[in-house]
């Protein structure tokens, strides 16, 4: 499914060569770690403070809801900073546009970090905060994009999938980084401290992201796919130029919209691949977010033994990821993403049961299997997405099945949960829900894979 191998400039050295892709995976991989950890500090205090400081209501379910609301439009906004980034990625380049989404991300992770409560300024505070949101949205929707697309177009041949999981160990690495902090933050302050200004502090680490727009636009190249699709382009704009000299009227030229091309003739395959990702953003979003609600407000499991729990499960997907990402470059990507889905499918009524015992033992039991689903899933997701794009639409095709996918899965996801556990009273009705999407990701698999087979 490889529409597009990559090329490296025939003019550096193997040496050059090899430690050029080292450090340009290194900083894919690191511009994603600070972006989703920036994205995540948000859904964590979401579960645990937002509802009350941002939202006070008559019910803490009511103020949850509010809250995961706010975590939701996040993800709504992402699609359109897939679509700006995304045209912008495949006409100017990928570097740009990954600098320009660390900064916006930096810069509204750290407002939301200092913005006042809403006892202080009133209906202003929620305001802000989703206008908040609504920025790390656009930020985290333009920065997968960027990042997947420097490691894959920067990889030897036959190490797509190696290099495209080194931007996906950016999300275990920003969930743990993101708990970590939290509960560094929880251990060293009371109750009353954290609610008061604690957990501000995960915000405030947002500053760091900004360094690395730094670097990044200092230090790293722009990829070879790119700037061999660009002069392709630029040939190609040339000729046409010169067969309507003195005609009168010139064509359209060659370089047309990426998102007109894609609406044109490739939008079934980003619907496609939204379909086939949503139940993993959905189940990942629940375990790190809905389930941390559930467990401390429903089942009195004490918040810090949770979010240890949750982030050794993180760690597990360090080593699950690029596994699953190196069986994928040889035995094929959908036989590795079809796996993770049917796996899911069949654990989500196992995994809530055992969550529902209220034992911490357990509760790691079932969310470890579920998470090594997510990670089988997860790792050859990148290379995917991009072997469904030409690289001069590539950029925008793939950052919209992806975000497309956040929304109608992970965004939605936590809200959907409390709304379903305050409706039926039992927590199958959320294994009930990641079963449907697996049934919508298996379908959506089945189609890529007989496309795939006709090619």
């Amino acid at each position: 499914m490889d529409t597009a191998p990559p090329t490296l400039p025939t003019t550096s050295t193997p040496t050059q060569d090899t430690r050029n892709r080292r450090k340009v995976a290194t900083a894919a991989a690191l511009a994603s770690a600070v972006e989703w950890y920036d994205y995540f500090v948000f859904g964590i205090a979401a579960a645990l403070v937002l509802g009350d400081l941002y939202f006070p209501a008559g019910s803490s379910s009511a103020g949850v809801l509010a809250s995961f609301a706010t975590f939701a439009v996040g993800f709504l906004a992402r699609p359109f900073g897939g679509v700006i980034a995304g045209q912008l990625g495949d006409k100017r380049g990928r570097k740009p546009m990954l600098v320009l989404a660390l900064t916006l991300m930096g810069v509204a992770t750290t407002g939301i970090g200092l913005l006042p409560t809403y006892e202080t300024i009133g209906m202003a505070a929620p305001v802000l905060l989703v206008t908040l949101r609504v920025m790390q949205g656009i930020a985290v929707g333009a920065q997968w994009g960027g990042a997947m697309l420097l490691a894959t177009e920067y990889a030897p041949e036959g190490k797509r999938g190696i290099y495209g999981s080194f931007v996906q160990l950016g999300v275990p690495i920003g969930v743990v980084t993101a708990n970590s902090v939290f509960l560094l933050a929880g251990a060293f302050t009371s109750d009353s401290a954290f609610a008061a200004w604690g957990w501000r502090l995960p915000f405030l680490v947002g500053l760091l992201v900004l360094v690395l727009a730094w670097y990044i636009h200092k230090h790293v190249e722009e990829t070879p796919e790119f700037r061999a699709a660009e002069r392709a382009l630029a040939e190609k704009e040339k000729e046409e130029k010169g067969q309507t000299t003195g005609k009168g009227k010139g064509g359209d030229g060659a370089r047309n919209s990426p998102l007109r091309t894609i609406l044109r003739g490739h939008l079934g395959t980003v619907f496609l691949a939204g379909g086939s990702f949503a139940v993993n953003t959905a189940t990942f979003y629940i375990l790190i977010t809905g389930v941390l609600d559930y467990t401390t407000r429903e089942l009195d499991m004490n918040r810090g033994a949770v979010l240890t729990v949750s982030l050794c499960v993180s760690l597990t997907q360090l080593v699950l990821i690029p596994a699953s990402a190196a069986l994928s470059d040889r035995i094929g990507r959908i036989r590795i993403y079809g796996l993770g889905a049917a796996g899911i499918a069949l654990w989500a009524v196992p995994m809530f049961l055992l969550i529902d015992t209220g034992s911490l033992l357990w509760l790691a039991v079932g969310t470890f299997v579920g998470s090594c689903f997510l990670s089988i899933m997860y790792g050859p997701q990148a290379a995917l997405f991009a072997e469904l794009f030409t690289p001069e639409m590539r950029y925008t095709g793939a950052s919209l099945g992806y975000q497309i996918a956040a929304v109608l899965g992970g965004g939605l996801a936590p809200f959907v949960m409390v709304l379903l556990l305050e409706t039926t009273g039992t927590s199958m009705s959320v294994a009930a829900y990641i079963i449907g999407l697996a049934v919508i990701a298996l379908g959506s698999i089945k189609v890529l894979a007989d496309r795939a087979g006709s090619r």
